[in-house]
Parts: structure tokens; C-alpha cells; sequence
């Protein structure tokens, strides 16, 4: 019956309301709305896109949501419209009781920008409750001599609807001997009085039936009813009487429980029954019975269970002291509850970007939370703050809200994380705090390039190496994290001899070894100078550079090589000439020898391997001199071949040979005859000898020309080469004096030689004079060294004589 009626009248409030809603901003971003209770659910509360500056679909995009600290939601965003609207049905009496006004407050978030509006929406009362009594059958006593104007106490109703539509009047049925008295008590609450309006006799009339109506204020207007059943008792002419119509007392929410607030004492002259009085609770409700207990005696007043400030601030009971007659007196007890700090400060993380980029710019928000306390006063005020070593601070939003910010640059090599403690206290005595964790971590950024431990490598390698081997690892240092520290080799572009760098060198990018491509010939070159550049992954990449200096070590892997004598290309025979008349120690010739490698490997030791006789010369050791180790006699031959051995100090040492022939004469017809293996025929009587005289002289001129012809040309062909030969009256060229000869620290010293050569026609036999030799010691080349050659002989001559005729060679 109640769900038409609540219907009737609520409908068009329920429209006027819907046309006329009203919303506003206050100046600190608040945003209030108005709306009826009772509301279905998903009912229009307001354009909260709108009043928010976003468009519908950007409810969803921004992360726009409803936060609230613990309280059933009541409310929802409906993101397809825009809108706010209710979560369900909202009964204002169940949330603001009969307070003057409702209002709902919560706050929206706007996820992306942190920021918070606060919502305010007033919930209007509907007349949608009946005005009610605690009980419909009461029973009331009365002495039948009670005078005329005799009041007495009846119960009030309870409507739970506010304003107009709250409980507004009371009529009772018509009655001769009473009328209906209404006070307003200082709660606002109607108290509804029976007034004696004429004497009773209970022999007439013991029990009156009377019927009392509540009715609010509404439209239209609800009413509730109780029965009254008045008994009329027996005379008791004296009433009881409390000293104080109302007592007041304040008692900490704290209080243990069973702690005694007050004793209330009524007085009644009356003896006997009549006299004895009992206590109760006067209208009480749940409440008050399960938070107080009266002593129905003695008229105390104990606490029946914890008191909470928070929850109630006060309680007003009433208690009634009646007597054996029937008599009551009331008086009223207001109970004021003292805040005391017993709730801790509470933190609570709304919204937190983790992890934050190393980079972000200082006044960044990282995170947002907002702080409560249930105490009230100063036991309710808040103080919010952090170590003051982070790189952050606390900025006050709205309400009890809390930006969280940095304050300078963050550096994840210097701290990647960081454990923030929050710390709220309260201004209560003692205070109360709270401690609130954030973890952030800070997220890596490529602001650091690989770093090499040296600023340049040296490193080495012996030649003639094999390919691939490895040759020297170099490894950088990123500080950064992931990809950004993931560090890559690779080598400076760059050319050597001629040819890319990277044909000679590799490098394994993931590892920074390198590693050899070909084999390295110390002859060929002897350091290596290149880069190694190293780089990260990051976007961008980053990098350094180190240079690497790479030598080659020598090996000995040449043997020496003998420039003088040059080995003859002609067919002819070398052959160095020795005076009889040297005495020990003429210096014959010389070896020069040359070894391309260095350092002990190229150290060249001479000896004499091998020798037709024994014992007639010697080798420097160090110098490769070929010297008379005695002197010369008559019966030594002619004709001496040597062998000298040249060899390095490497390990395993390696040697060169060299054949030497050494022509041995006073004169040009002994050496010609013992080269052209004849043999002087003995010396004849008389015109035999003169003869044989004069075809050996024939002969030998004739052989001594060719010889000549043959010498010429040779020299003409080479004369690019040697420029040894010199046009002058058909005298013979000299050897070129000698050159320095310099391969690796090794001097070489080539010596030439000058004889003076005479050969007369007036006398019977021919002399080769040998002078001292005159040579001089000078510095060759490699390439002059194999321009000189030693003196060529036919091997077959045939001597003949001129009749006169001076030939001198020089």
C-alpha cells in the first residue's frame, strides 16, 4: 500500500527535479549536483564530461574514474554519454538520518593529467517514510484524583524523512476528559503531552481508549497512529520529581566500558508504594539500550560498550522515574561524546607512474595519494612529509590530496630505485602517524657511451702467423642497462698498403677479440696502428673510440744472402787475384752478406769451409775479409778455390756458401799459362830455344787480344749497370770503388781493388806487378752491390808476342 502512495507523491517532484537539476564549480575545482533519493539505477546525475572540459569518449582515453575512501559506491560515469549517474538506489535517511542536508562528497580522477575534482552531490529528501510510533499499543496510568491540567507524558513518533516532509503535528481522537498538548524540545523533536481537561472517577469510567496521530509535512501528507489505553488508578496525590528538568555530561569515547556517567535521583513524599520509585529508559531506541544500561533502583547511568566519537557525537536519553502509583516524572540526559586521538592517520596511493625515465624534467608528478584521520580538531589535522635527501617532494592538491614530484634530474646509474616513506602525523596529543611505502624504479635512458679501462692498446704478434689465430681482447664498460649497455666492436674503416684494413684484421663484434686474416711477414711491415670503436644499442647509439697499436715480431725465416761475389750469369769464372810477394795478412777480398731479418737474426758470422790448401788464408769472423794466413811460396798453385760459409745468430741459424777463386802470380804469362793449363817447355840449345821463344810470344798476343775484344764487349753490354768501363787508349776500366750496403742495422763494406799490370817486349820473360792495394772503403746499396763484378779470364788462351810494345792496365 505504501509503494503507490511513495509513487503519487514523488513523481512530479521526482520530474521538477530532473528539469531543474543545478550543478556549479567552486572556485577550487568542486562540482556540485542535486538529485532526489530514491532514484533507479543508472539514473542522470549530471554532464560530467562536460563540466569536466572532455568529451564523452575521452572519459575512457584519460583514465577518468570515481575514487572514494571506504563508502559503498553510489555512483558510476557512463562513458558512452558523458554522464554521471547513480550506481543504485540512495536512501537519504539511511545516509544522513534527518540532518538538514545530505550531501555526498567524492572525488574523480583524470588519470593522465593526476588531477583530482572533488563532486558534491545533495541528495533532496522525498516524503517517502510514514511518520511511526516505537509502539502501537500504549498504556497509560492515571490516578483518579489527578488534578485538572495534569499532564502526562505520551511517545513521540519518529519520521525519518527531513525538512517539510518530517513529522510535523500530532491530533488525538476526541475525548472529554483530555486534550493533546505538543512541545518542541531543544532538539527539534515534538513531544506530544495528554492535558486532564476534567477530573477523573475511576468508578465511572476506569479506561479511556484513545487514538494519536502523527502527521508530517509532505504533500501529500503521511500520518501514523498509536492506540492509548488510559487507566485510571487509585489515588497517589503526589507525583515524583527529578531536581533538573535535563542533565548534561561528557564522558572521553575512550571510557571503559562499565564506566558510570551519572546517578539520576527523583524525590517522592509519598510513603509506601506510593513512594517507591523505579527508573527506565523513556522512549529509547536500539541505540541507546545497547549503549547505555540504567540501574532501575538506583538510577545509574553505566556504558554498556565502546563509544566512538566518530560514530556519534552525543546521545540524548530520556529517563523516567515512576512511583508504586502510577506517577512518573522524566528528565532528559544529554550525553556529549569527547574526541580523544585514538585513529592513526591513514595513506592511501591513488594513481603511480612506475618506472619513471632517468630524464623526466624536475616538477614531474610520480605519484598521487590522499591521507585521512577520523579523529575531528586538531586530532584530526594532518602533516604530510619525506626524507629530505630523495629528489622529491609533496605538493597539497584538493581536499586531503597529495602530488608526489621531483625536484631534480634522476640518474638510474647513480640510483635505479628508490623506497619513498610517507610519513603522516596528526596534531593530536601524543600524535598519532602513519607510514606510507612507494617503490619507484627509474628507468634507463642511453646517456652514457662505452668506455674503455686504457686509452690506447699495444700488443704484439711473431710473424708468419696463422690465419684466424686470435690476437688481443679489448673490452668497454657501458654504465647503462638492457640494450643500452649492450656494447658492439667494429674497427675504423681504413687502408694499409694499399689494401682495406679489414683484410688484415677482424673483429668479433659481440666480444672485442680480434683476430688475424692472413699471415703477417715482419720484411714486409713491422707495426699496425688501427681503431676500435665500440657502440651501444641504444636509440640513439652512443660510442668511443680506442686506438690499438699491433707490432710484428721477427722470426728467422730468411737466410743471409751473399751480394759480393755476385754469382757470376755469363758462364765466366770469378776470380780475385794475390801478389806471391803478400805476406800474412794481405787482404785478399772481401764477403759481403746481408740477412733481411733484424735483431739477432740478422747477426752474420763468416768461416772458411772449405779450401784447396789449407792454411793459407782466413776469414774474419765478423767481417768477411779473406786475408793471407801466411805468406805466399813458389810451390803454392796458382790457382786456390775457397769456400766461405756465412751464417745468422737466429734460432735455428741459417747459412749461405760462397765459392771464391783466387789466382796466385808475379806475372801475366805465368797466370795465363797456368790457367790455360800448359805447361813451359824446357829451355833449349841454340836456335831451338829462340824458336819456341817466338811462337810462344806470337801466341800469347795473339790470345791477349782476343781476350781484350771479348773483355769489351762484355763491359759495353753492362755498361748501364756498372759504368766500370773507361775508353782510355784501350787501357782496361778498373772495379768501381765499393758502396755502402745497409739492410737492418747490418754495414757491409765492399772493397775494390786496383793492379797495375806491365807487360814489356824486350825482355825474354813477362812480369805482373802488384802493388800494395789501394782501395777505399765506402758505403753501397743493394742495388750497386750487384752491379760490380769480378774479373773474367777465357778459360782457354793462346799467348803470342808482340817484337816491342808497352801494354799497362790499370
Amino acid at each position: 500500500m505504501a509503494d503507490p502512495l511513495r509513487r503519487w507523491c514523488c513523481d512530479p517532484l521526482l520530474l521538477l527535479l530532473f528539469l531543474l537539476g543545478s550543478l556549479w564549480r567552486a572556485e577550487s575545482e568542486q562540482i556540485r549536483y542535486s538529485i532526489p533519493e530514491e532514484l533507479d539505477k543508472g539514473s542522470f546525475v549530471g554532464a560530467i564530461a562536460k563540466d569536466l572540459g572532455l568529451e564523452p569518449r575521452e572519459l575512457a582515453e584519460r583514465g577518468v574514474r570515481i575514487v572514494s575512501r571506504g563508502r559503498t559506491q553510489l555512483f558510476a560515469l557512463n562513458p558512452r554519454g558523458g554522464s554521471l549517474v547513480t550506481a543504485g538506489r540512495i536512501d537519504r535517511e539511511e545516509l544522513c538520518a534527518q540532518s538538514a542536508r545530505c550531501l555526498v562528497s567524492f572525488n574523480i580522477l583524470v588519470e593522465n593529467k593526476m588531477k583530482i575534482y572533488g563532486i558534491e552531490v545533495e541528495i533532496i529528501d522525498i516524503n517517502d517514510n510514514f511518520p511511526r510510533f516505537r509502539d502501537e499499543d500504549l498504556k497509560v496510568k492515571v490516578s483518579e484524583n489527578a488534578a485538572v491540567g495534569t499532564r502526562l507524558g505520551l511517545p513521540f513518533a519518529r519520521d525519518p524523512d527531513a525538512g517539510l516532509n518530517s513529522l510535523r503535528s500530532y491530533q488525538l481522537s476526541s475525548n472529554p476528559h483530555f486534550s493533546l498538548d505538543v512541545k518542541s524540545g531543544s532538539d527539534g523533536q515534538k513531544y506530544p503531552e495528554l492535558v486532564l481537561e476534567r477530573p477523573l472517577d475511576r468508578e465511572k469510567e476506569a479506561v479511556h481508549d484513545l487514538l494519536l496521530t502523527a502527521l508530517d509535512g509532505g504533500d501529500p501528507v503521511l500520518s501514523g497512529t498509536a492506540n492509548i489505553r488510559v487507566t485510571v488508578l487509585d489515588a497517589n496525590d503526589n507525583a515524583p520529581l527529578f531536581p533538573r528538568p535535563q542533565y548534561s555530561v561528557s564522558v572521553p569515547e575512550n571510557a571503559p566500558v562499565g564506566t558510570q556517567l551519572l546517578t539520576l535521583t527523583a524525590t517522592d513524599p509519598d510513603e509506601g508504594i506510593n513512594g517507591k520509585l523505579t527508573y527506565s529508559f523513556r522512549n529509547e531506541d536500539d541505540k541507546i539500550s545497547k549503549t547505555f544500561q540504567l540501574d532501575s533502583n538506583l538510577g545509574e547511568i553505566l556504558i554498556m560498550q565502546s563509544l566512538d566519537y566518530e560514530d556519534s557525537r552525543f546521545y540524548l536519553i530520556e529517563v523516567e522515574a515512576q512511583d508504586g502509583g502510577a506517577l512518573l516524572a522524566s528528565a532528559k540526559v544529554l550525553v556529549t561524546v569527547q574526541d580523544v586521538n585514538d585513529n592513526a592517520p591513514e595513506a592511501t596511493l591513488t594513481s603511480l607512474t612506475s618506472p619513471v625515465p632517468e630524464d623526466c624534467l624536475p616538477g614531474t608528478v610520480i605519484a598521487l595519494f590522499s591521507v585521512h584521520d577520523g579523529d575531528s580538531g586538531e586530532n584530526g589535522e594532518m602533516a604530510c612529509s619525506i626524507p629530505g635527501h630523495l629528489p622529491f617532494k609533496l605538493e597539497k592538491s584538493v581536499d586531503n590530496y597529495y602530488h608526489l614530484v621531483t625536484t631534480r634530474a634522476l640518474d638510474r646509474e647513480e640510483t635505479s630505485d628508490y623506497n619513498i616513506t610517507v610519513t603522516v602525523v596528526d596534531h593530536g596529543t601524543p600524535p598519532l602517524s602513519t607510514e606510507t611505502h612507494i617503490s619507484l624504479k627509474v628507468a634507463d635512458i642511453n646517456d652514457n657511451p662505452p668506455t674503455f679501462p686504457q686509452t690506447s692498446y699495444s700488443t704484439h704478434i711473431l710473424e708468419n702467423n696463422p690465419r684466424g689465430v686470435s690476437i688481443v681482447s679489448v673490452t668497454a664498460q657501458d654504465p647503462d642497462s638492457g640494450d643500452n649497455a649492450r656494447v658492439r666492436y667494429s674497427l675504423a674503416e681504413d687502408t694499409f698498403q694499399g689494401a682495406p684494413l679489414s683484410s688484415y684484421i677482424s673483429i668479433n663484434s659481440d666480444t672485442g677479440v680480434l683476430y688475424a686474416l692472413r699471415s703477417f711477414d715482419y720484411e714486409q711491415f713491422r707495426d699496425l696502428q688501427l681503431w676500435v670503436t665500440a657502440s651501444d644499442s641504444g636509440v640513439p647509439p652512443r660510442s668511443s673510440n680506442v686506438s690499438l697499436s699491433l707490432y710484428v715480431l721477427d722470426q728467422n725465416d730468411n737466410a743471409p744472402e751473399i751480394l759480393y761475389p755476385a754469382l757470376p750469369t755469363d758462364g765466366s769464372t770469378g776470380v780475385e787475384l794475390a801478389p806471391r810477394s803478400a805476406e800474412s795478412g794481405y787482404l785478399v777480398t772481401k764477403v759481403v752478406a746481408v740477412d733481411r731479418d733484424s735483431g739477432q737474426n740478422a747477426w752474420l758470422s763468416y768461416r772458411l769451409l772449405k779450401a784447396s790448401e789449407p792454411g793459407l788464408f782466413a776469414v774474419g769472423l765478423h767481417t768477411g775479409e779473406v786475408r793471407t794466413a801466411r805468406a805466399l811460396l813458389d810451390r803454392d798453385a796458382l790457382k786456390q778455390s775457397l769456400v766461405v760459409a756465412v751464417q745468422d745468430h737466429g734460432q735455428p741459424p741459417l747459412s749461405a756458401t760462397v765459392t771464391l777463386t783466387v789466382a796466385v802470380a808475379d806475372s801475366i804469362p805465368d797466370v795465363l799459362a797456368d790457367l790455360g793449363s800448359l805447361e813451359s817447355p824446357a829451355e833449349h840449345d841454340g836456335s831451338g830455344l829462340t824458336l819456341y821463344l817466338v811462337v810462344a810470344v806470337t801466341a800469347v798476343s795473339c790470345v791477349f787480344l782476343a781476350f781484350v775484344i771479348v773483355l769489351l764487349a762484355l763491359r759495353m753490354r753492362r755498361w748501364h749497370k756498372s759504368r766500370l768501363l773507361q775508353a782510355a787508349g784501350g787501357g782496361l776500366a778498373g772495379v768501381g770503388a765499393s758502396h755502402f750496403v745497409g739492410v737492418d742495422g747490418v754495414r757491409a763494406f765492399l772493397q775494390t781493388y786496383s793492379h797495375e799490370v806491365s807487360l814489356t817486349a824486350d825482355s825474354r820473360k813477362s812480369h805482373v806487378i802488384f802493388p800494395q792495394p789501394n782501395y777505399a772503403d765506402t758505403l753501397i746499396s743493394h742495388e750497386s752491390c750487384g752491379k760490380s763484378e769480378p774479373l773474367l779470364i777465357s778459360n782457354k788462351i793462346n799467348a803470342s808476342k808482340e817484337e816491342s810494345g808497352d801494354f799497362q792496365y790499370q
